[in-house]
């Protein structure tokens, strides 16, 4: 007899991620599906709801094992009596709208930026409300594994029934609805879709494939193709390598900035009209100050809140405080943000990462909304786009670096030792230690990752020589 698969060691803080054919099968996906199944209908009757009527969406990208998934991911919630909304090809925050649209619970498939042999899980509750483990998706991987041991999902006396419905226009239309591009001057973008899911996506929402009207943005396409091997780099522009081919075309092309999105095209990433990164701390500040000046002229009172994770640039909590809101400071991690912006009712949260949330989009994030709240901005401003998030840069950062570490807490013992005399330490999410003085202040945070056996090093100062001190001090401490 064949040992089941241990789920603990592949379904991680926030989602599920693993390796196809070894980690994630058809059996463990269906075995995860009637557990998701479970887990709703039993939150839904401690709150008093019915669970005869429980209906799940599925989501899935362009993944070669996807489909499969998500088919096998269906027949395990309809075994447990609930029917489910397939979805099809989608982008992660797509099938967030179907959630929050439709009051659904939701699962997408996807591993994000992942390479072309992972896959994974992301889950969400009715209106795009985040999961982690400790709030849901624990119980399900112990649920799972129950199945799992067991050899055997029971079927319910009332099996759950499957509809097909495209939500793409819906998607488009809406997005449309929060941000008004029809007036900014015209504009030519490059879009690098890295043969992910902004494929579908962008035409729909920047272009008329949905049926919208036209925008005056002249779109130039890179890796439209949906194609899950990923043949021309990976969907991961947080990688600096995988943007030289938007960087190239931006210049090439003579275009006033560029797009990249990641493989289920829920972050968005944006180069200059030089070719050069715009940080998504820069992206973020601008965002921010966009959506605090818009509830305030939505008649809006009381306190504003906007969240940002411990990673971003300090000019984010200084600009958000400086327009008079209250910054409030994350961990990182999507559903443990969603969880903040109900929590604390933010009407904006940005990552060092790249994912944007939003108030009016149920508190989920959405890449292709920041996009378009930056380029609505921009489509407004005079000058170039490097002197625009050159106003929102102030400061020096070292970008994350990343590095395998067999011993996490040996390194974090160096670190401390080193530090602990000469800077603040906050341990909200692994070490963050913080110095120096109005003039020449630094800060750096060492987090290990939620999905691969790496440490992130993030460090900013307010003087460069600063920072790269800082940096190769800590990246010394970190690979000893």
């Amino acid at each position: 007899m064949t040992t089941p698969p241990q789920l603990a060691t592949f379904i991680k803080a926030y989602d599920v991620r693993g390796l196809v054919g070894t980690q994630l099968t058809e059996p463990v996906v269906e075995a995860l599906g009637a557990a998701f199944a479970d887990e709703m209908a039993a939150e839904r009757a401690a709150a008093g709801g019915s669970t005869g009527d429980l209906e799940l969406a599925v989501g899935h990208d362009m993944r070669d094992s996807s489909p499969g998934f998500a088919a096998a991911f269906a027949r395990g919630a309809q075994a447990r009596g609930a029917s489910v909304l397939m979805l099809g090809l989608c982008s992660t925050d797509q099938t967030y709208f179907a959630s929050g649209h439709l009051g659904l619970p939701a699962a997408m498939f996807t591993a994000s930026h992942n390479p072309a042999t992972y896959n994974g899980i992301k889950f969400c509750r009715p209106g795009a409300q985040g999961i982690s483990v400790d709030t849901g998706l624990g119980a399900i991987r112990d649920r799972a594994q129950a199945y799992l041991d067991a050899g055997s999902i029971p079927a319910t006396d009332a099996p759950g029934t499957l509809e097909h419905r495209d939500t793409l226009a819906a998607y488009a239309a809406y997005l449309r609805e929060l941000v008004d591009l029809s007036t900014v001057r015209p504009l030519r973008v490059v879009v690098d879709a890295g043969n992910g899911m902004g494929g579908l996506t962008v035409p729909a929402v920047l272009g008329t494939a949905a049926g919208l009207p036209a925008l005056p943005l002249e779109i130039i396409p890179l890796y439209f193709e949906l194609d899950g091997t990923f043949p021309n780099h990976e969907a991961n522009p947080l990688e600096p390598a995988n943007l030289v081919d938007l960087q190239k075309a931006v210049v090439a092309h003579g275009a006033d900035l560029g797009l990249a999105f990641d493989g289920d095209a829920d972050r968005c990433f944006v180069v200059d009209e030089l070719g050069q990164p715009v940080t998504p701390s820069a992206v973020a500040a601008i965002v921010a100050l966009r959506e605090i000046e818009r509830v305030r002229a939505a008649g809006e009172t009381g306190e504003i809140v906007v969240l940002h994770n411990l990673i971003t640039s300090r000019i984010v909590p200084e600009t958000i405080t400086g327009a008079g809101a209250r910054a409030v400071r994350t961990k990182v991690g999507h559903s443990l943000i969603k969880d903040v912006m109900h929590e604390t009712g933010a009407i904006f949260g940005g990552e060092h990462s790249a994912h944007y949330y939003f108030r009016d989009f149920w508190g989920a994030d959405n890449g292709m909304l920041a996009a378009m709240h930056l380029i609505a901005q921009f489509g407004q401003y005079e000058g170039p786009l490097s002197a625009l998030a050159a106003a929102f840069t102030p400061y020096t950062a070292s970008g994350e670096i990343n590095s395998t570490v067999d011993d996490v807490p040996a390194a974090y013992t160096r670190i401390v030792e080193a530090f602990s005399a000469r800077g603040t330490l906050d341990e909200l999410d692994g070490l963050t230690f913080s110095g120096g003085d109005r003039d020449d202040w630094w800060w750096f945070t060492v987090r290990p990752s939620n999905t691969e056996p790496l440490l992130r090093l993030n460090a900013e100062a307010r003087r460069p020589e600063t920072m790269v001190a800082i940096r190769d001090e800590v990246l010394g401490l970190i690979r000893r």
